[in-house]
């Protein structure tokens, strides 16, 4: 799968902050992506254990959801634990693992976030903009923003926002289940990054993507 090298990985953290407010203008976060365009769709996660990072890249048939490809990749972990700068934490050792895939996904969804971020490049962003392709964030808990409580029916959602700017949605993918937090990565936006996140979950909390790629992520 191709790759563009943006920078390197090796900067402190005022660096990173610095990289993220200028790579954070090239997102693309208003573009449609029809369903009908994606065949193959992959999930991103990545575990850490005893300082190692361990990243999984699954791909799966859409809209089907079986997996045809499952790459993962270990590296000594580069960058401490800080809130917002996890690319920087998690961007090498998934740079390494992208490259080794066969399969080239049409959309990716990433354990984590991307405009839902106080400078509006979480992971799935600043992936995105390295993979030049269409990518989703879903985290399991919120970073930044404000909101309401969706209904508790399934596909139901409401808008995060920070001020007076949608970054996100909170979605309902199970009824009585809690909320995963749903924003543009790049090259979409987030109409179809909640119709393809739903799409993708017909049975858990999680989509399925994320969910396998998750279970991948944390065997080692």
């Amino acid at each position: 799968m191709q790759i563009t090298h943006l920078h390197d990985w090796s900067v402190a953290p005022a660096e990173a902050i610095a990289l993220q407010k200028t790579l954070a203008s090239q997102v693309v976060y208003d573009t449609p992506l029809p369903l009908d365009a994606v065949r193959l769709v992959a999930g991103v996660d990545v575990s850490v254990k005893d300082n190692i990072s361990q990243a999984a890249v699954i791909v799966l048939t859409f809209p089907d959801l079986q997996v045809v490809e499952t790459v993962t990749n270990i590296l000594p972990t580069p960058f401490p634990y800080i809130p917002g700068l996890l690319s920087f934490r998690e961007g090498p050792v998934l740079e390494e693992a992208f490259a080794r895939l066969q399969h080239e996904p049409d959309a990716l969804i990433f354990d984590g976030m991307g405009r839902a971020h106080p400078r509006r490049l979480g992971i799935a962003s600043h992936m995105g903009l390295w993979l030049d392709k269409p990518t989703v964030g879903c985290g399991k808990s919120l970073l930044t923003g404000r909101y309401v409580e969706p209904p508790q029916e399934r596909g139901a959602f409401a808008p995060l926002m920070v001020r007076d700017e949608l970054i996100g949605a909170i979605l309902r993918t199970r009824v009585y289940t809690k909320p995963v937090y749903i924003s543009v990565g790049h090259r979409m936006d987030l109409e179809s990054a909640l119709a393809l996140v739903m799409a993708c979950t017909p049975k858990y909390r999680l989509p399925e993507p994320i969910r396998q790629a998750h279970n991948a992520a944390g065997d080692f």
